[in-house]
């Protein structure tokens, strides 16, 4: 097996192990909030026979609670664990990939989707460390699998060696932390799109109704705000780093800090959003959907610069949708 082999055979294993998580972490969801619905429905039944008190939970709550523990304890060790291999897996794909290439694998789109994927699931893992974050975890796996399964069948390219704009130092600099940003605003947009959905359960909107009951295992609409805007602030430091260093080896490459370029100006859009978003936050007192709805164009804009910008317009950067 040689090292173009293994990379590939390596990603398409992350891949299916991210897969499989995706249920898992699915599942316990689900498992999740039908046992809290159940220990309520247990609550509720307990005080109308004047058996307990809300502040005390009833024998039917009790048993309601511990009736499925060990189902959803199994299915979160096997989100849990499977995500863990499957990263491994991805960590071993993408030094493959940089091996076989002779440099590090940030030239094209698919190392950069492959990159990209891998970062959001490394800053899942990262974070899931310090706190609980499982919810988040078939959203991210979900997005890792449908990146890296498009990067394989669509945007796979053979290794390559680096054309001459990209055969600078800068390219370690300044694309390493664009990926990094790439992940971690990743688990951000999943926070948002959750919060989203929290908070128009909670306000009763019909279409969130039971076909949504897995919502019922995600912390409040508030607690998500707080965890996506954490993470929007780091993620918006480090793009701004991004834009700095992108213009520096433009000058470097070019003779210019800065010419319009479609990416630039994508790049620029993007950085305005989420300045918009924090200064918004932070300063206009926009909270809750709002400032959700912004975090999530700042993302859209993310993406669109990934793809729309890189597949369908002309500019000095165009090596990258090759």
């Amino acid at each position: 097996m040689n090292v173009t082999e293994l990379s590939i055979m390596t990603l398409w294993g992350a891949t299916t192990l991210y897969a499989i998580a995706m249920v898992a972490h699915a599942i316990r969801l689900a498992r999740v909030a039908d046992d809290k619905v159940a220990a309520r429905a247990a609550d509720r039944e307990a005080v109308a026979v004047g058996g307990a008190s809300p502040a005390e939970p009833s024998a039917a709550t009790e048993a309601a609670a511990s009736s499925r523990p060990s189902r959803a304890s199994k299915a979160a060790g096997i989100a849990r664990s499977t995500t863990m291999v499957g990263a491994l897996l991805h960590a071993v794909g993408l030094v493959a990939r940089g091996i076989d290439a002779g440099h590090v694998p940030w030239s094209n789109m698919y190392e950069y989707t492959i990159s990209g994927s891998f970062f959001a699931v490394a800053a899942f893992l990262v974070i899931q460390r310090r706190r609980d974050v499982a919810f988040l975890g078939a959203g991210v796996t979900g997005i890792a699998t449908v990146a890296l399964g498009l990067a394989m069948t669509v945007l796979y390219k053979d290794a390559d060696t680096l054309p001459p704009a990209l055969q600078s130092y800068w390219l370690v600099i300044h694309v390493s932390i664009a990926v990094l940003v790439t992940g971690l605003l990743t688990v951000s947009f999943i926070a948002s799109v959750l919060q989203l959905m929290r908070d128009s359960r909670d306000s009763g909107t019909r279409w969130t109704g039971r076909r949504l009951r897995f919502l019922e295992a995600v912390p409040s609409a508030a607690s998500l705000e707080a965890l996506s805007f954490r993470l929007n602030a780091v993620g918006f430091v480090l793009w701004t780093f991004t834009v700095m260093a992108g213009a520096i080896w433009a000058e470097h490459a070019w003779g210019r800090y800065w010419g319009w370029d479609p990416k630039e100006v994508w790049s620029f859009v993007i950085w305005v959003l989420y300045a918009a978003y924090l200064h918004a936050r932070t300063t206009q007192g926009w909270a809750g959907r709002r400032s959700a709805w912004l975090a999530i164009a700042g993302y859209a804009a993310l993406i669109a610069n990934f793809t729309v910008v890189n597949l369908f317009f002309q500019g000095l950067h165009t090596y990258a949708g090759s």
